[in-house]
């Protein structure tokens, strides 16, 4: 019998265990479901609140508008007394008045009377419509009709947006800019939203180089610490990052016991002597997955330490993004409330050339859109980063499926809202 490699761990070292078997993409799932729900909730100032999750209804104490407003600048008046008035025949009316944003005219309009009103101003007491300023010829306090309009014409009326009482928005929300335009009109001051998700990050490799380094030898720049970072922001989270962790068992353990709701570890989550992410969880907590039945990213890992979700994303940038979008990032937008979907928007569209993969794993394939249809970039190359800047997005093969053929609609998950032709 061959001797196993003096660098190779022992196949009960429990870094092995789960290469034996993997787990499946949909177990891994299930058990990131599990252990997640949306976080408690906080209170913000509105200004601060675009973006984050609404953690309650938000019911109007108002009505918006408060007060009838012209929606127009011209003069109000009765409709009844524009009747028959064309630019033939123009009807004189005596200008009594005017009203201003903030300013409304403090008397009840009568008979042959008009107030000069602008936009947003309180119809006056008395009036009924407003007819617009190009209808209309003006000398001093003196007005000439020269169309008509009818009762209620460009007026709006007392809570015609919003109505007392009425929900303006409902919980669970992403807030959009329009959103806190709405809530700032109803009064709202501060805003219940969910708590973000304080994820740190852990970077391990003593051949890393901090992020933004110039690479040198046999030593490289940290990629993944600044793409996860933009990730976590991106799904709501904020990123903590103490720097590069050297590959010391006690300074890992240090920051797996980071203070966080969740701690992702890139790099040293595989079967090698110097990944010791994978032993340290499961002697401080509970490893419950190491390795996956997918291609890129079969050495995830899964775990609890100290009531904190421990992910171990593999080193190779394309694992890494790749575990981190399925499981990692899945659990951050549930607990920022932003729900289990991948953040991505997909489009249905025809593959240019067939797709190969192997029945029994979920492939995360890279590919372009092109003239003639989806173009398939990758499905290997772990380590090649820029096959994910080249691509505009990517399929996921399911594990029962040995691929697709030429001109197969499938669905493409864009990295972007246009992709990058």
């Amino acid at each position: 019998m061959a001797e196993s490699s003096p660098i190779d761990p022992p196949i009960s070292d429990v870094r092995m265990r789960g290469f034996v078997r993997r787990t499946t993409v949909s177990d891994a799932l299930a058990w990131v479901d599990q252990h997640v729900s949306p976080l408690d909730l906080e209170q913000v100032d509105l200004k601060d609140a675009a973006g984050r999750v609404l953690g309650s209804d938000m019911v109007s104490s108002v009505d918006v508008p408060q007060f009838d407003r012209s929606m127009m600048d011209g003069f109000a008046l009765l409709a009844e007394d524009t009747l028959g008035a064309t630019a033939y025949n123009r009807l004189l009316l005596e200008v009594v008045g005017q009203s201003m944003p903030g300013s409304p005219w403090e008397g009840v309009l009568g008979r042959g009377q008009a107030v000069r009103i602008m936009t947003g101003s309180p119809i006056p007491n008395g009036a009924n419509a407003v007819l617009p300023a190009e209808k209309v010829e003006a000398a001093e306090q003196q007005l000439f009709l020269m169309g008509e309009v009818s009762p209620g014409k460009n007026v709006g009326r007392v809570g015609e947006d919003i109505l007392q009482g009425a929900k303006v928005l409902s919980a669970g929300r992403r807030l959009r800019p329009q959103d806190i335009g709405v809530l700032s009109s109803i009064g709202a001051a501060r805003v219940p939203v969910v708590r973000r998700v304080r994820a740190t990050i852990v970077v391990t490799g003593n051949e890393l180089l901090p992020a933004g380094s110039q690479p040198q030898k046999y030593q490289i720049s940290d990629a993944n610490g600044p793409m996860l970072n933009a990730l976590v922001e991106r799904d709501g989270g904020i990123a903590l990052n103490p720097g590069i962790i050297s590959d010391q068992p006690e300074s890992i353990l240090k920051a797996l016991r980071s203070d966080a709701d969740i701690v992702i570890v890139s790099g040293g989550s595989s079967v090698g002597i110097e990944d010791h992410a994978p032993m340290l969880v499961a002697e401080h907590g509970e490893l419950t997955i190491h390795g996956i039945a997918m291609r890129p990213s079969s050495p995830t890992g899964m775990g609890i330490i100290e009531n904190r979700l421990v992910f171990l994303l593999p080193g190779n940038p394309v694992s890494c993004l790749c575990a981190y979008d399925f499981f990692a990032g899945r659990a951050i937008r549930v607990l920022a409330g932003r729900g289990h979907g991948f953040p991505y928007i997909t489009c249905h569209l025809p593959l240019a050339r067939k797709l190969v993969s192997t029945i029994g794993r979920v492939d995360y394939a890279r590919v372009k859109l092109g003239d003639d249809g989806v173009e398939p970039l990758s499905i290997g190359g772990a380590s090649v980063l820029s096959s994910t800047t080249r691509a505009d997005g990517f399929i996921v093969v399911p594990a029962d499926s040995e691929g697709f053929p030429e001109g197969a609609q499938v669905d493409v998950l864009l990295y972007d809202d246009t992709g990058t032709r």
